[in-house]
C-alpha cells in the first residue's frame, strides 16, 4: 500500500490530488496510511465506518475529487513516475471525443518480482483504439489500473454500480458505448497478482462476481445497436456459460442460456415469445 501511495506523490505531474479510502480493513492498512499523512498532509484520508466494496468507495472518493482526470489506482499497484503526464498528454492529443487513455503494463508477483508484460499477451498491434465497443464485449485486453480516466465520462455514468461486486467490466462497456479510448503502447504502470484480491478471487467457485458478470451482459443486450455487437454478446454468454459450468455455479448458467436465446431472437428478429 506504501509503495502505491508514493507512486502518485512522485509523479512528475504538478498538479496531484490523492485521495485514498480505506474500505473498513480489518488489518493494518489504516495505521500505515496514517503514518504516511503524518509525512504527507497533502494526502486526504477517507476511512469509511464500514465496508462497503469497491464501487461505493470509489464513487465516495469521487464525490471529493476535484481534477478533470481520474485514475483509480488499487492498493497493491504502482504508477510510474511518467503515468499521469503521459496520459494527459495523450487524451489532449486524441480530442474530445475520447474519454479514456490505457497503457501497457508489467504485472509482478505479491513481492515486486516481474512476472511478464502485459503485451506479450495482447500485442501492441492487436489493440484498438477510438470506439472499442465492441472488442470489449469479445474480450478483456485493457490492464485496469492502467487506464486514466476524463472526469467527464465518470459525470456520465454517475460513477461506478455501485449494486456490482466489481467495476472494470461494467465501466468499460458504458463508457465505450459514449466515449472513444486511446491507448499508449508503453509501461506506465506495474500491477500485483495478491492472493485473496478481488481479481484473483475471480474465477473461484461461486464468486460473488459471476453474477456481476451476467448483470454485464445484461447491460450489453440493451445497449447494443448492430447484429455486429449482438454476435459478440453471443460469443461472450457462451464463453460465461463454460465458466459458470467449470465453477458448478448451474443456476447462473441457465439463466445464461436464457439471455443467449434472447439475443439470439433479437439478432433475428424472431417475435417475442415464439418458440425457439
Amino acid at each position: 500500500m506504501a509503495e502505491a501511495i508514493l507512486s502518485v506523490l512522485y509523479q512528475t505531474h504538478p498538479d496531484i490530488q490523492l485521495l485514498v479510502v480505506d474500505d473498513a480493513s480489518t488489518d493494518n492498512s489504516a495505521a500505515v496510511i496514517q503514518a504516511l499523512v503524518r509525512l504527507h498532509p497533502q494526502i486526504n484520508f477517507l476511512q469509511r465506518p464500514e465496508n462497503g466494496g469497491n464501487c461505493k468507495s470509489f464513487n465516495q472518493a469521487l464525490l471529493r475529487a476535484e481534477g478533470e482526470y481520474i485514475i483509480d489506482l488499487a492498493a497493491d499497484d504502482v504508477l510510474l513516475p511518467d503515468r499521469v503526464s503521459k496520459g494527459v498528454a495523450a487524451l489532449t492529443r486524441a480530442g474530445d471525443a475520447y474519454g479514456v487513455n490505457f497503457t501497457d503494463a508489467d504485472w509482478m508477483a505479491e513481492d515486486g518480482t516481474f512476472l511478464y508484460r502485459h503485451s506479450a499477451r495482447f500485442p501492441h498491434e492487436t489493440i484498438p483504439q477510438g470506439d472499442i465497443y465492441q472488442d470489449l464485449i469479445g474480450r478483456f485486453f485493457i490492464c485496469s489500473p492502467s487506464m486514466m480516466i476524463k472526469r467527464s465520462v465518470l459525470d456520465a455514468l454517475g460513477g461506478y454500480d455501485e449494486t456490482l461486486a466489481y467495476e472494470d467490466f461494467d465501466f468499460w462497456i458504458r463508457s465505450s458505448r459514449i466515449f472513444e479510448y486511446c491507448y499508449t503502447p508503453e509501461v506506465l504502470v506495474k500491477k500485483r497478482i495478491v492472493k485473496n484480491s478481488m481479481s484473483h478471487k475471480q474465477f473461484t467457485l461461486r464468486s460473488p462476481q459471476l453474477k456481476s458478470t451476467f448483470r454485464v451482459c445484461q447491460k450489453i443486450l440493451d445497449l447494443n445497436e448492430s447484429k455486429a455487437e449482438q454476435k459478440a454478446l453471443g460469443g461472450r454468454i457462451l464463453y460465461e456459460i463454460k465458466i459458470c459450468l467449470r465453477l458448478l455455479h448451474f443456476s447462473l448458467a441457465l439463466d445464461y442460456v436464457k439471455l443467449y436465446f434472447k439475443n439470439v431472437s433479437l439478432r433475428y428478429g424472431t417475435p417475442p415469445g415464439a418458440t425457439m
